[in-house]
């Protein structure tokens, strides 16, 4: 406060502006996650009623004990851990090699190639082509069909890549390969450590993308038993209610009816609990993994 009283009146008006537009901000992102939580914790009658403004009206549990109830949100679970941890690993796999590979000043035609992977951000052909080389690769209605598209996002290629460039000197190289070293221990024992901050960026990218991901199963997945959890949730968003015929317990088949609001809020924080969870392990590197990597592509 006393290093604000110094500042010009300008300045004044400018940080009082700022910081209320930030207030403003963070109040419209925070309220709907305050709403969502507090409708998973009410009766049904509130919720259908709207007495479920801020916080939770006659508190119960019966939306998350329906939901946890319910088969297809086991297996809708399953998949997507399964989904999100196998496709992270590949992409940041593929994504950081690549991007080792075209920070090299030796490697020949490393502009045109990246010059390929960029055009990739601009230009796409489109659902049917998309899905015909799918049909082709004979991944249709397979657990690769959610891994292998957009194995590497061109947006992180570039972010890797700079981060490479930036961060680990042209003479580490060249004094490694004086001791004798290969450029594949060169990559797995010098390149990885140092490039912990852009990979942790990656994990977060790449994981919340595929936590979230419902497109590609709604196009390429036909088996329900390979359907993620984001699929069965807007099915039940778009239905407004759970299958009554999921439910194995007699009792919430009853009050199935009254409870769809609230199972609804229940499946969306169940759904958004767990990558919520992983943020703050790797939140430390997030920011300075990304700055370095966006000075310049």
């Amino acid at each position: 406060m006393k290093k604000f009283r110094n500042f010009s009146l300008n300045d004044k008006i400018f940080y009082v502006v700022v910081t209320l537009l930030l207030t403003a901000f963070f109040i419209m992102v925070l309220y709907p996650c305050i709403f969502v939580l507090s409708a998973s914790i009410s009766s049904g009658a509130a919720v259908q009623s709207g007495k479920v403004v801020l916080f939770p009206v006659d508190i119960s549990f019966q939306g998350y004990k329906t939901v946890f109830n319910t088969p297809n949100v086991w297996v809708g679970f399953r998949n997507t851990v399964f989904y999100t941890v196998i496709g992270t690993i590949i992409n940041v796999a593929t994504t950081i090699t690549a991007a080792y590979c075209l920070s090299r000043h030796d490697l020949p035609g490393r502009n045109a190639i990246m010059l390929i992977f960029t055009f990739t951000m601009f230009f796409d052909g489109g659902i049917i082509t998309n899905y015909l080389l799918i049909q082709k690769l004979h991944i249709l209605n397979t657990v690769w069909c959610m891994l292998l598209p957009g194995l590497i996002s061109a947006y992180n290629l570039i972010v890797a890549r700079t981060f490479i460039i930036n961060t680990i000197p042209a003479d580490l190289l060249e004094a490694s390969q004086m001791d004798g070293c290969s450029d594949f221990t060169y990559f797995i024992k010098i390149v990885i450590p140092l490039s912990k901050a852009v990979i942790a960026v990656l994990v977060l990218f790449y994981g919340v993308g595929h936590w979230n991901s419902y497109f590609n199963a709604m196009i390429y997945l036909h088996d329900k038993s390979l359907y993620p959890l984001t699929l069965f949730l807007r099915s039940i968003l778009m239905a407004d209610q759970i299958d009554p015929s999921t439910i194995t317990d007699p009792e919430l088949q009853m009050r199935l009816s009254e409870m769809a609001g609230t199972i609804k809020y229940a499946l969306i924080v169940v759904t958004m609990i767990p990558i919520l969870m992983v943020y703050p392990f790797i939140q430390k590197y997030f920011v300075k993994g990304v700055m370095i990597g966006s000075i310049k592509g």
